[in-house]
Formats: C-alpha cells, sequence, structure tokens
C-alpha cells in the first residue's frame, strides 16, 4: 500500500535546461532518508511547464533510480482528457508503480465530467490510480460521492487530498472503507489527517526534510507523542514553504541545503528577500541549516 512519506519532488533546471543529473542525486537523498515514495512531474516538480519530452524523462529516471526500493507514483494528470491517458499509459510502460492524476484544472467540469475523465483513464491503463483533488488550484472540488463511484472501478484506489478540509477524512472513511488509500496534500494539516485514519501525505516540505517527514510519519502510526513534537518542530517550515507560489520557496529552501538551483520557469519566479529570511529561519529552527 502507497503510505507513509511520499515526496513531490520538486525538478531542478540549470538555465533552461532540465538538470537531469542533479535529479538524480535529488531521488537518491531520499533512498538514503526513509522516503517512501516520488512522485515525478507532478504539479510541485512545475509538471505544467515541463516539455512533454521532458515529463517522460523525469519519470523514466525515477523508475530507474527506484526500481525495487520504493514506489514512483507518476503524476500524469491533464486538463485534457486524451493527454493524461497518453501520459499514463507511457508511465505505466516505463514502469511506474502507480499514477497521480490531479483534477482538470480550468476546464470546470461538473462531477460528471469528473467522474468520466477519471474513468476513460482508468479503462487505458493497469495500475492504480490516486485522485488529486486540489480545489485551491483546479477550481473543482470533486464531491464524495463522486470519488466513491469512482472507487468501484479497478484502478482508483486512493485520494491525495489537498481540501484542506479535516473533515473529508472521516467522510472519505465513512463512504470507501479503511482499503482507500488517503494520503494528505498539506503537510501543515498531516498529524490530525492521519489520527482521523489518513496514511501518510505527498508532500513538499520533505523535498528538504526527508528524515523528519519520514521519521514522523513512522511515528504517527507508532509514538504519537513523538509525532507531536516533530510535527511541531517541522510546522514552521511547512508554513514557510507556502508564503509564496509552491514550489519556489521549497526550490530557495534546497538551493540553502546545495541540493539544487533556486531557479524556476515562468510564469514562477523566484521568492522575495523577506520570505528567504523566512525560510531560512524555519530551516534553523527544524535543525537542517
Amino acid at each position: 500500500m502507497l503510505k507513509g512519506s511520499i515526496v513531490a519532488l520538486i525538478t531542478p533546471f540549470n538555465g533552461d535546461n532540465l538538470c537531469e543529473d542533479t535529479y538524480v542525486k535529488l531521488i537518491n537523498y531520499h533512498l538514503k532518508n526513509g522516503t517512501n515514495g516520488i512522485v515525478p512531474g507532478g504539479t510541485t516538480g512545475e509538471s505544467p511547464t515541463l516539455s512533454h519530452n521532458e515529463h517522460r524523462k523525469i519519470i523514466e529516471i525515477a523508475v530507474k533510480e527506484c526500481k525495487g526500493k520504493i514506489p514512483v507514483i507518476a503524476g500524469t494528470g491533464s486538463n485534457s482528457t486524451d493527454e493524461a491517458i497518453e501520459l499514463s499509459k507511457f508511465a505505466e510502460k516505463a514502469g511506474s508503480d502507480a499514477l497521480l492524476v490531479v483534477t482538470p484544472y480550468y476546464n470546470k467540469p461538473t462531477q460528471e465530467g469528473l467522474f468520466q475523465h477519471y474513468k476513460k483513464i482508468n479503462d487505458n491503463v493497469g495500475i492504480p490510480i490516486i485522485i488529486y483533488n486540489i480545489p485551491s488550484r483546479s477550481v473543482i472540488d470533486m464531491s464524495v460521492d463522486t470519488m466513491a463511484k469512482l472507487y468501484e472501478l479497478k484502478n482508483i484506489k486512493g485520494v491525495k487530498d489537498a481540501t484542506g478540509d479535516l473533515n473529508r477524512v472521516d467522510q472519505q472513511l465513512k463512504a470507501m472503507g479503511k482499503e482507500f488509500i488517503q494520503l494528505t496534500g498539506n503537510d501543515d494539516n498531516a498529524f490530525e489527517f492521519n489520527k482521523r485514519g489518513g496514511v501518510g501525505a505527498i508532500g513538499v516540505t520533505a523535498n528538504v526534510a526527508a528524515g523528519l517527514s519520514s521519521d514522523f510519519q513512522n511515528a504517527c502510526a507508532q509514538n504519537i507523542s513523538k509525532a507531536a513534537e516533530l510535527d511541531k518542530l517541522l510546522q514552521p517550515l511547512h508554513s514557510s514553504l507556502f508564503i509564496e507560489s509552491n514550489p519556489s520557496p521549497v526550490k530557495y529552501a534546497a538551493s540553502l541545503l546545495g541540493m539544487c538551483k533556486p531557479t524556476v520557469r515562468l510564469p514562477l519566479v523566484e521568492i522575495r528577500e523577506e520570505t528567504k529570511r523566512k525560510v531560512s529561519e524555519a530551516l534553523k529552527v527544524a535543525k537542517l541549516l
């Protein structure tokens, strides 16, 4: 089962180019520090501004580096159903263990449109699909009823819930049961999310705090008081990484730790000086810098 600390992996650039060597190093950092899964090509990986060739390349690299070690959950969502299917089929053929498919952004489909979008992807692949529900970025919110209907399909296995509404955990647990994989997409609510029945996070903070994020997720299942301590330690970092649009802050944090350059692609830009100061302070609180 997909659970624990799963990283929505940043995509490193050198100028305008994908930096493949650095990408390999980032993956190996996670392999060495207890991360439970890798998401290449998610929105934190700047998928909207990756070329199709770059998107395929990072999936291939992730599969090659992680094969037999930790799962690769390829980000293959799009607001074009045909494009999402094409990329999903590629990811499956490349050896990905599962798919992370974001709700279609901008188009603003109805609940029936959402159902048909995911059903068509489901019907064209043979590996698990995790729904990524993030209304703040995609405008639409998948209802629990629609999600339950999708769960009846063979490949729909869970959700990355970035609604920020903890009541959804209870509602989804009641509607789909314990086998439905609930992962939070909000690092800052992971503690309460897990206490209500979640099994982990597909997070941003793990990019720069892989060990702490892994320890926190393990503690949620084994030692709740330790989990509470780690959550308190990580909260300032969680907050600082979302002062400006993700992934600009986390890429800056990674640059401070010597992991990659802070470069992001337009229309994203590097963070302001005030935000840099707050990110740096949060890294120090977490004893990472």
